[in-house]
């Protein structure tokens, strides 16, 4: 019963298919690889973007820190979500990458609101050359506690930001999940609703490791290619990015995975929503479910086998209501979810 996260989960077998294909024989490094044409040309259709820089590296916090270090300078700051992973799970390696730009956070939960992010820019830029310039806006989707921005929450917050002529940032590690939960395209995702760079995430729908970063401003490229190559993330074998990233998107793998993904946590909240002594607590709309339980709950649940985080100690003397993080990847299998139901109260 792993519900701890779908950075878990196997590496589909089209995706091996592929990397045992690109294996054979000799191909160009550094990204100049017959697959990675492919990889640029299904990403620019897909996002109906013919003039996008299309870039891989294999991790999320290389992309989004190479992605805002595009953007902003070392004297700037860039506004955020107090649970941005940006700023609760890189170990500051935006502010590393970016030569020292900090990171603002505006307040509220993880669905920031036009409101807030204005009252965080007009708190900022003030003090001349005492203080942080206003940089850039970062969002999340899906947000870290699992809800969704739909494309007009999307262009309301990209609108307000552009009135203050700062870029926005996309961290779409989970952008597939939100795109299958909303029937949006990747189009109106991004670009359409005002996003400068948009990270499009593989690693926690499937792949072994690798996120494309797509720079709709073409002018932008060649500052991503030299600090990804000076931070160590431009790979020589770089076909073995590509390969995975191919497979992703042909035959719309990556629509297959999060629709499997977001379909089992609709289960597992169905499920749970028959359970007494517990509160689901966000809209589960893509592949997370949070809860709210007695810490004697989770101790029991994780004695029996379920993997999964929670807010604070179950294991303190007092049964004080905890949060519970459950995420859902493609291969988990119905069994599963009917062995974690079958122990909840009331089932």
């Amino acid at each position: 019963m792993f519900f701890a996260s779908d950075n878990g989960g196997p590496v589909p077998q089209a995706v091996m298919d592929v990397l045992a294909e690109a294996n054979n024989g000799y191909a160009p490094s550094y990204g100049a690889d017959p697959l990675m044409d492919e990889v640029r040309s299904r990403l620019r259709d897909l996002f109906e973007a013919p003039e996008a820089a299309v870039y891989l590296v294999a991790t999320g916090t290389s992309a989004n820190s190479l992605a805002l270090a595009t953007l902003v300078q070392p004297f700037d700051t860039v506004f955020c979500t107090p649970c941005a992973h940006i700023h609760e799970d890189e170990c500051n390696a935006p502010e590393f990458y970016t030569g020292g730009a900090k990171l603002t956070l505006v307040e509220g939960g993880d669905r920031m609101t036009p409101d807030a992010l204005r009252a965080a820019i007009e708190g900022e830029g003030n003090r001349g050359v005492h203080g942080p310039q206003r940089g850039a806006l970062s969002v999340t989707q899906v947000t870290e506690r699992g809800n969704l921005y739909d494309p007009d929450d999307l262009r309301a917050l990209c609108d307000l930001a552009k009135g203050y002529d700062l870029p926005v940032h996309l961290d779409g590690a989970r952008l597939a999940n939100a795109l299958i939960a909303l029937g949006a395209t990747p189009a109106e995702m991004t670009w359409k609703a005002g996003i400068d760079v948009a990270v499009f995430g593989g690693t926690k729908n499937g792949l072994m490791g690798a996120e494309a970063v797509m720079i709709f401003d073409p002018a932008r490229a060649w500052e991503f290619e030299l600090r990804r190559k000076r931070g160590g993330h431009l790979f020589s074998k770089h076909r073995y990015l590509s390969a995975q990233m191919a497979a992703y998107l042909r035959n719309d793998l990556w629509r297959d995975l999060a629709r499997a993904a977001n379909g089992n946590a609709a289960y597992l909240r169905e499920r749970m929503a028959e359970a007494a002594g517990l509160r689901l607590v966000n809209d589960a709309a893509a592949n997370i479910v949070f809860f709210e339980a007695p810490a004697s709950l989770h101790r029991h649940l994780q004695r029996s086998g379920a993997v999964y985080h929670v807010s604070g100690d179950p294991k303190g003397g007092q049964d004080a209501p905890l949060t519970g993080r459950l995420v859902c990847d493609w291969s988990l299998p119905r069994d599963e979810i009917d062995r974690f139901a079958a122990l909840l109260p009331g089932m």
